[in-house]
C-alpha cells in the first residue's frame, strides 16, 4: 500500500493557494519543533468573508498537502466557518494521513485559527461571541 494517498501527493506536487499575502487581515504562523515543520497562513478577509488565503510551508509533504487543503478548504467561507475546521475534516479531505503524520493537519488547523485570531485582535469589534 503506497504511504500517501493520490490526493495527498497531488496537493504536495502541486499545491494550492502557495505565496503571501502583503497587507493580509489575519496571519498565523506555528511550527513543530519536533519534525520541524513551519506553517504560515495568510488571510484576506471582506464582509466576514474569507476572499483569499495563502500559505508559506516549510516541511514534508504531509505538511505541504495538508496547508494546501486546508486552504481549499477555507476560501471562500465565512469567518465562523473557518473557525470550525477540524485537522480531521482536513486528513478527511486528503483521503488520510499515516498516523504518524496526523500531526501536519493539526498544524494547518492551528495556523488557521492563528491568523483568525490575529484579525479578531486588529477588529475586535468584529467578533461573535
Amino acid at each position: 500500500m503506497a504511504l500517501y494517498s493520490e490526493k495527498v501527493m497531488d496537493h504536495f506536487r502541486n499545491p494550492r493557494n502557495v505565496g503571501v499575502i502583503e497587507n493580509a487581515d489575519g496571519v498565523g504562523e506555528v511550527g513543530n519543533a519536533k519534525c520541524g515543520d513551519i506553517m504560515k497562513m495568510y488571510l484576506k478577509i471582506d464582509g466576514g468573508v474569507i476572499t483569499d488565503v495563502k500559505f508559506e510551508t516549510f516541511g514534508c509533504a504531509s505538511a505541504v498537502a495538508s496547508s494546501s487543503m486546508a486552504t481549499e478548504l477555507i476560501k471562500g467561507q465565512p469567518v465562523e466557518e473557518a473557525m470550525r475546521l477540524t485537522n480531521k475534516a482536513v486528513a478527511e479531505a486528503l483521503d488520510g494521513l499515516p498516523d504518524y503524520k496526523m500531526h501536519c493537519s493539526v498544524l494547518a488547523e492551528e495556523a488557521i485559527k492563528n491568523a483568525l485570531d490575529d484579525y479578531y485582535a486588529k477588529h475586535p469589534e468584529l467578533k461573535k461571541e
